[in-house]
């Protein structure tokens, strides 16, 4: 799943990311609004990481979201 799809889908993805980073506010999601600068911001305030750690852990975390995004499709068919 692109960023784009990601933000446009932000009320369902959220959830997810709320399992990711269990240490951000309803609030937080809410304001970052499917943004993933804002997003990596919050994660290094959170959790105390370095802009580099935080891109890649949405880097990784976007992988598995594309995962997801495939089998729900594969389900669809």
């Amino acid at each position: 799943m692109n960023w784009d799809q990601i933000e446009g889908n932000w009320k369902q993805v959220k959830g997810n990311v709320k399992e990711q980073w269990g240490k951000l506010t309803d609030d937080d999601l809410d304001v970052i609004a499917g943004k993933r600068d804002q997003l990596a911001g919050k994660i290094q305030e959170a959790y105390g990481v370095t802009k580099d750690d935080a891109d890649k852990q949405l880097s990784d975390w976007q992988k598995t979201q594309k995962d997801t995004d495939r089998y729900s499709r594969d389900m669809d068919d």
